[in-house]
């Protein structure tokens, strides 16, 4: 197994760490709301990968990110679903224009784990094996969407309430997030190679997997078993 990292890989943790740099300073900036940083945040991140992308050669980025916009569209329906009809997850007031009872900036938002979480399992799958990939994609869908519910309540962005809680991240939340993570894996390695409008419906049927399986674990969890 090759363990050294490719010109590709070199500049996806360049990409990302100058991004995780950039996100200090713009969520400090005095005088603006919460939306708008994060709105500015999301069009950094979802201009700064096709275009790097593009100006380096690395097709496969422009490939995922495409997938991962389109889910992060797809993804506003969960998100929705949860605030308003369930009323366990809450979007305040942030400066930002909302769709539904969702911050705007939500149908770019989801790009970013998305991303990095696809590229990051398919070259684990690539250099180890596919089973290695779905362990990892899993892995990483609980660090990363578990990190999100730990941290983003403190700006405000969005939490939950009325349901059991680990910390600051629901529990009826954990699976399906992990599943969200391994399906958007099997979803990309089945399009990888098609036209690009394939990622619609692929992106789609992800993102009802993902609503169903908030839906089921959450009457379970807090309907069956409280």
């Amino acid at each position: 197994m090759n363990l050294s990292l490719t010109r590709e890989e070199r500049d996806v943790i360049v990409l990302h760490a100058i991004f995780s740099v950039l996100c200090l300073p713009v969520l400090l900036i005095p005088g603006l709301e919460t939306g708008i940083k994060l709105f500015i945040l999301v069009v950094i991140y979802n201009v700064a990968v096709p275009v790097t992308a593009k100006l380096r050669g690395h097709d496969l980025w422009g490939n995922i990110w495409l997938f991962a916009l389109i889910l992060s569209v797809f993804q506003v329906f969960p998100d929705w679903f949860l605030s308003r009809q369930l009323d366990i997850l809450v979007f305040p007031e942030d400066g930002f224009v909302k769709i539904g009872a969702v911050s705007g900036y939500m149908a770019g938002l989801w790009a970013i784990p998305v991303f990095m979480i696809v590229y990051a399992s398919l070259r684990v799958a690539e250099r180890v094996s596919h089973r290695a990939g779905y362990w990892t994609a899993a892995l990483l869908a609980l660090v990363v969407f578990g990190a999100s519910e730990e941290t983003v309540w403190m700006l405000p962005s969005w939490y939950a309430r009325n349901v059991a809680m680990v910390g600051h991240t629901a529990v009826y939340i954990i699976i399906p997030e992990i599943i969200l993570g391994v399906s958007c894996l099997y979803a990309f390695r089945q399009i990888r190679e098609r036209n690009n409008l394939v990622k619609v419906p692929a992106a789609f049927l992800v993102m009802l997997l993902y609503l169903g399986a908030a839906a089921f674990f959450y009457f379970v969890i807090e309907r069956l078993l409280s």
